[in-house]
């Protein structure tokens, strides 16, 4: 296409051959000039394209593009093409973005946090009662504190205060070390997408002391009065109960057993859903083993104790509790650890196996324990093993002994 002078020195335009901006034919404005090279100095013509008349460019703002441009070369500063600007309003908006940014993360509040971005992900990947329990906890103790702070204004004093409060009002230790995991899991998915820098405000935070470990476990009499209590009251309930007791299983261990777990002629269990994630084996007993020979065999993927519609069972039933009430089993008992719930069966299955003599390596395998020292709580239990392998440590010695006298004395004889 043909170019054309303007009325402006260094400024041309060319003609669209179709395209009209009002009765004329749209125009193209360019503008030509010299500058000097940054590298050898030396004076290079320069030809910029600035835009078609129908987005807005014109004459004199083709002009007043060309004299800035003049300008800047003669000065050294600000841009002389047209690619400069388009860097320099790039890097602009990135450090606009960036204060914005800076600016969004300053102001973040942790309860903001906790609710827009912590907690959906939270419930993807925790189980629901977790959930209610973090949720409690945010609503009663730690949002009227640091809900309407930003985070990097919370500081270690106000974790401080939440624990005061809490202890006030006589909430036990495990709420507060609760309380204190909530707070930093908060902050550590924070910092994990680049929403906080630093050290949690829970790091230097003291947690409070306490020894919640259910340590009670049922007598061969009690277990005798508790299982047909159950049977009569709920075959369901006292077959997941049995399970327990005989298998040492977590009751959701015992609801989430598929018929594709289910292994009769080896005797086994096979343990998917464990607490650590891990998958364990579980041996059967004769009465687990009945039990399970008794019930219609359903698909794979079913699941061996449903609910109605043959969903997983989510709760232990109020029927166990009613049960144990009526036999009297937590008559007058007010530590929470002594009580008798569900969970006692499992106690009560290791500790059976420690007074029996077994190996606390071996419960430990069978529990589907991650640390040997979550085993040791029941290491008590097995002071009649040990006491025993004295006494049998201790006939050595003497059959040792009076082998050797006998020994002596034969000597002597010769």
């Amino acid at each position: 296409m043909k170019w054309y002078k303007s009325n402006f020195p260094g400024v041309r335009y060319r003609k669209h051959p179709t395209r009209k901006h009002g009765v004329y034919y749209d125009r193209y404005f360019a503008i030509r000039y010299q500058r000097k090279d940054p590298v050898t100095d030396k004076p290079v013509r320069m030809e910029e394209g600035l835009g078609w008349e129908s987005d807005g460019m014109t004459e004199a703002k083709a002009r007043a593009k060309l004299e800035e441009y003049i300008k800047n070369a003669k000065t050294g500063q600000g841009p002389t093409r047209r690619r400069d600007e388009d860097r320099i309003i790039q890097e602009k908006k990135q450090v606009e973005e960036r204060e914005r940014q800076q600016k969004e993360q300053d102001e973040l509040t942790f309860k903001d946090y906790f609710n827009d971005t912590y907690l959906p992900q939270a419930e993807i990947e925790k189980k629901a009662h977790t959930i209610r329990r973090e949720k409690s906890l945010f609503k009663a103790w730690i949002d009227p504190t640091i809900g309407s702070l930003p985070l990097k204004q919370i500081g270690q004093f106000n974790i401080e205060q939440i624990k005061k409060k809490m202890h006030d009002k006589g909430q036990s230790p495990r709420s507060i070390q609760y309380m204190i995991a909530v707070v930093r899991q908060v902050f550590h998915h924070a910092r994990g997408i680049g929403m906080y820098e630093g050290p949690a405000p829970t790091a230097e935070v003291k947690k409070p002391k306490f020894d919640n470990r259910r340590m009670r476990f049922l007598s061969h009499d009690e277990v005798n009065l508790l299982l047909p209590a159950l049977k009569k009251k709920s075959e369901l309930v006292h077959d997941m109960a049995l399970f327990s007791l005989h298998c040492g299983l977590r009751f959701n261990e015992i609801a989430s057993l598929a018929w594709s777990d289910i292994d009769l002629v080896r005797g086994i269990l096979t343990i998917r859903n464990s607490k650590n994630g891990r998958t364990r084996a579980a041996y059967m007993t004769d009465a687990v083993r009945a039990i399970l020979e008794g019930m219609r065999r359903g698909n794979n993927d079913e699941l061996v104790f449903q609910a109605k519609g043959g969903k997983k069972i989510d709760r232990v039933s109020r029927s166990f509790d009613r049960v144990v009430d009526a036999l009297g089993l937590n008559k007058g008992i007010t530590d929470p650890r002594q009580r008798v719930v569900f969970h006692t069966l499992r106690h009560t299955y290791a500790s059976w196996l420690v007074e029996g003599g077994v190996d606390l390596y071996v419960v430990k395998e069978l529990l589907g324990h991650s640390v040997i020292s979550m085993t040791e709580r029941y290491a008590h239990l097995g002071a009649n093993t040990l006491q025993a392998a004295v006494n049998t440590f201790e006939k050595s010695l003497k059959a040792k002994e009076q082998e050797n006298q006998e020994e002596g004395k034969g000597q002597k004889l010769a």
